[in-house]
């Protein structure tokens, strides 16, 4: 490998912490009594130590932006800094650096207590060998002295082969300075023509572009499958899209879909299946839509998704068909497996979250939201089996992991989350 050390800058590209940092910005100006600058003047904000934003775009002079940054981590510290994303593509590159005997460091302008925060909050921290940040009363941050600094806690051994990576003219400029080839993050904050007058080593597009360069790969890996299944009225589809939200956070591309549906030809089918009217549709050909659709929206949605590295969050899947057909419509498990065999073959999940809840509650609370449909319409009975099916499919174990669906939106969220994560860890970091 060409580079024994890389270092990389924090903010616009480790994370996409744009959100956080342009919130604090408003109520620290709110707060000193500065008007806000327009949205286009908030962006130049990103990257280039706050203070001097303060005085370049704010007409302030150091007292008042060294102030006015008092206010700004007044909310950045405890809020600010969690609005915040990691870049798909990073966590598997830190890995993949960190399996090669890569010294990694960080050389960034945000100081050493939010640095950390948000490293640790991330799970970074364990990636990185060295991080270095300006003191709390520093209003300017010479990036190369920052990359010196990373440099200097090089073990004595340790060639000194360096790449840094950054997102903005002063990381490629610090890098020079401090004797290191660059690497231009075109991802991040910063201005390109800048960024082109720097002269960078490398300028690449995406953090996938740089796993390309340094460990060699020509493609992402393949992505997660992850189905969410359970009773109606259990609250699959809102813990689908909360699990997507916070997984997007620390640097999951997620792709959410749904069964039946997930691409057009599927969700015609959708309408088929799921009317409200009663359309005397035989049990056969219920199991069989079910099977067209899912076998359409594995070919078109899913499998492609996987291949470009998404973690793929279906609400229903297989396992659906199991229990409501299979079980529920009396056709069994053999026959169900059988005209699924696309998915069966090529297509299962790698994890699959149950959602337990009671089905009488749970269809209590699905019927509050809408009118059954012609499924849903199927009486207790059909429901009472169908809950003991998925309690008998989730207590063999392996891809299956059980989750008390009780409790508000945000405690099964947490649940779900701390099941998950780890699982995903293990897999790309």
């Amino acid at each position: 490998m060409k580079y024994t050390t890389v270092i990389f800058d924090l903010d616009g590209t480790l994370t996409d912490s744009r959100e956080g940092i342009v919130n604090s910005i408003r109520y620290s100006l709110e707060k000193e009594g500065v008007p806000c600058p327009p949205e286009e003047t908030l962006q130049l904000f990103l990257g280039p130590p706050l203070a001097e934003s303060y005085m370049r775009y704010c007409g302030m002079d150091e007292e008042q932006a060294a102030r006015t940054t008092e206010y700004y981590r007044e909310r950045y510290v405890p809020t600010g800094l969690l609005e915040n994303a990691v870049y798909p593509g990073i966590r598997h590159l830190l890995k993949g650096l960190r399996q090669r005997g890569v010294y990694l460091g960080v050389a960034t302008g945000k100081p050493l207590n939010a640095t950390a925060l948000i490293l640790k909050h991330f799970h970074l921290d364990t990636f990185f060998d060295a991080v270095a940040c300006p003191e709390l009363t520093d209003l300017h941050a010479d990036k190369a002295v920052l990359i010196r600094r990373v440099l200097s806690r090089l073990p004595e051994s340790a060639s000194r082969s360096v790449l840094m990576v950054g997102d903005i003219d002063g990381d490629i400029l610090g890098g020079k300075r401090a004797g290191t080839d660059t690497c231009a993050a075109l991802w991040g904050y910063g201005q390109k023509d800048a960024i082109a007058k720097a002269a960078p080593d490398y300028a690449l597009s995406s953090p996938w572009e740089v796993c390309s360069l340094l460990l060699e790969e020509k493609a992402p890996p393949r992505g997660c499958f992850i189905t969410l299944e359970g009773v109606d009225g259990c609250g699959k589809t809102t813990q689908q899209k909360l699990l997507a939200g916070r997984l997007a956070r620390f640097g999951f591309e997620t792709v959410l879909t749904r069964e039946p549906g997930g691409c057009p030809l599927a969700e015609s089918i959708r309408g088929l299946l799921l009317t409200k009217e009663d359309t005397g549709m035989c049990p056969e050909t219920e199991a069989l839509l079910f099977a067209a659709a899912r076998t359409q929206h594995l070919k078109d949605t899913i499998l492609p998704a996987l291949t470009r590295g998404a973690t793929v969050l279906c609400d229903r899947y297989l396992d659906s068909s199991l229990v409501y057909q299979g079980c529920g419509r009396g056709l069994g498990e053999d026959w169900i497996r059988q005209i699924n065999r696309s998915a069966c073959r090529e297509g299962l999940p790698d994890l699959t979250l149950y959602l337990r809840m009671d089905p009488k509650e749970a269809l209590l609370r699905r019927g509050a939201d809408s009118v059954p449909d012609r499924i849903e319409r199927a009486g207790d009975t059909f429901f009472e089996k169908n809950s003991r099916a998925f309690e008998a499919l989730a207590g063999g174990g392996g891809r299956y992991r059980t989750v008390d669906a009780s409790g508000t939106p945000r405690e099964v969220s947490d649940r779900i989350f701390d099941l998950v994560l780890p699982f995903l860890e293990a897999r790309f970091s």
